[in-house]
């Protein structure tokens, strides 16, 4: 989750900057400030993604490595629900946006987030 969070961080941004809307002339002003509404949209989105990265993989370290949080099992399995819907919710975009099996693989968050479900769920098994 830590390494997710550094891509996202440093990779993602730039990338989502990539796509801001370029405004060419004045012609196009009300169709680029309607992009532009969308990429900022978008740019924010991505951003609470962020946050939310930050906020797991901080639950995760202090779950894994401290004693913390009493009810350690019951916030890794709601966690790992969290991931699994999070897959889920990956993958249903993918479907409804006809997308080819190649995006499949390269905008594969999608197993990263079940990967991660099933281990928190595999280490609830010591908790």
């Amino acid at each position: 989750m830590f390494i997710a969070l550094l891509a996202h961080t440093f990779v993602g941004t730039r990338e989502t900057f990539s796509i801001r809307p370029v405004r060419t002339n004045e012609a196009d002003s009300d169709n680029v400030a309607a992009l532009e509404r969308n990429w900022i949209q978008a740019l924010c989105a991505f951003q609470l993604v962020t946050v939310d990265l930050s906020a797991l993989s901080l639950l995760l370290f202090a779950l894994g490595a401290t004693e913390w949080i009493p009810a350690r099992r019951q916030v890794t399995l709601a966690v790992s629900a969290l991931l699994m819907l999070w897959g889920v919710a990956w993958l249903i975009q993918l479907i409804a946006l006809r997308r080819p099996a190649r995006d499949y693989l390269l905008l594969g968050q999608w197993l990263l987030c079940f990967v991660c479900a099933a281990l928190l769920c595999w280490g609830t098994q010591s908790l």
